[in-house]
């Protein structure tokens, strides 16, 4: 199975090849597999959105939301006959191995695990998994891995209002010249670098998502937050960014690869404060 790339809403455009499969794969069917609808994403891209929301993270006695640093999700993006799909899984440490075991068997890449935060009660980790091939097999596969986890496929709860955060965005918005949203509780920026990826052969829009840099608020008190992201790195930036993080406070939590044959090879530095 080839090696992919990760796909998240920051498709805006897809490969030829891809929009000519893209009426070809009935989504109905495909989301009847996975146990739970997809939304559709600009670029012809169908996203599960898996929040780990059945646990109850803390870090150094802060509650972390899903929406900060456990929301799992799935992508799949329609190319030729069939699709190919990338997603980052959510799990505790018991879970890895049946997980990735049953994965595995069924020829789903593995491309990364790491930890995002540090001192989390109880452990989590992120697993990078990729595939191309049968969108309806590929589901049915990712079903069967995630089912050895306690990771939710019920619809959440009806959506609660939207919620005010006693937080200075605008100031927030100036500082990383860049404009966040709310989701989730939390207040989130997804900035994207310049550079064009590629990997396996795919290019451009199809491996959008590895040039943006997430990063997210969680409101604690008034005018304080958490802090976690990540940046995305060349191999040279990667030192004087952790030199600047650390010198202002900031801890470095992780630095890893999300994918295994890109160019420019890409690092991304995870990086986290539990009070700001």
């Amino acid at each position: 199975m080839p090696r992919l790339t990760t796909l998240i809403v920051g498709i805006t455009a897809v490969a030829l090849s891809a929009r000519a499969g893209a009426a070809d794969v009935d989504w109905s069917k495909v989301d009847q597999a996975m146990g739970k609808p997809s939304t559709s994403q600009p670029g012809g891209v169908h996203k599960y959105g898996l929040p780990r929301t059945d646990l109850k993270i803390t870090v150094d006695g802060v509650a972390i939301k899903p929406a900060l640093a456990l929301g799992s999700w799935i992508g799949f993006l329609p190319m030729g006959n069939g699709a190919m799909f990338m997603g980052d899984l959510v799990l505790t440490e018991n879970e890895i191995s049946p997980v990735m075991k049953r994965l595995i068997d069924d020829g789903v890449e593995i491309t990364a695990i790491h930890n995002h935060l540090l001192r989390t009660t109880p452990a989590v980790f992120y697993m990078h998994v990729g595939g191309q091939g049968d969108p309806v097999k590929l589901a049915q596969t990712l079903h069967a891995g995630l089912a050895l986890s306690q990771t939710p496929f019920a619809a959440p709860a009806a959506a609660q209002p939207p919620v005010t955060l006693d937080l200075d965005t605008a100031a927030i918005d100036n500082a990383l010249g860049a404009k966040g949203s709310v989701n989730g509780g939390v207040y989130q920026f997804s900035i994207p670098r310049a550079e064009s990826i590629s990997e396996d052969g795919y290019g451009g829009s199809a491996v959008d998502w590895v040039r943006r840099l997430p990063l997210t608020f969680n409101l604690l008190a008034r005018g304080k937050a958490a802090i976690t992201g990540d940046f995305v790195l060349l191999g040279k930036e990667v030192n004087p960014v952790l030199k600047a993080l650390r010198n202002n406070g900031i801890e470095v939590t992780a630095l890893h690869s999300h994918m295994i044959d890109d160019s420019p090879h890409l690092f991304s530095c995870t990086f986290g404060r539990m009070m700001m």
